[in-house]
């Protein structure tokens, strides 16, 4: 099992919505989530929002007004609503944590925006 788990990917259409979530398995004693970025085929990986320490957010200026960032209050879960989404934005999605000074990712989910 995974220490993180990214769930809510698929295929939407220009404009639509979709809402990824990363969950901190039972062997992500230790873990921090930190937040979300992507890669698109071809393309270095790229942050595109984290959330931090009492809930401070920073976010990719291309994704700025449409997603948002947000976690639960155990801290164990993360989420990123993505809203007018655009095909610019299809790419798989990974959820980022870190566990002492080491980064930890998740497997990643594909997010693609097509008519």
């Amino acid at each position: 099992q995974v220490p993180l788990v990214e769930s809510g990917g698929g295929l939407v259409q220009p404009g639509g919505s979709l809402r990824l979530s990363c969950a901190a398995s039972s062997r992500a004693l230790g873990l921090t989530i930190l937040g979300w970025y992507r890669q698109a085929p071809g393309n270095q990986r790229e942050l595109v929002a984290v959330i931090v320490g009492g809930g401070t957010t920073r976010y990719a200026d291309s994704v700025k007004g449409r997603f948002t960032i947000s976690r639960d209050k155990a801290y164990s879960t993360v989420y990123l609503q993505m809203n007018s989404l655009k095909p610019e934005d299809t790419a798989v999605y990974f959820c980022k944590g870190r566990r002492g000074s080491a980064d930890v990712w998740g497997q990643g989910t594909q997010v693609t925006v097509s008519s």
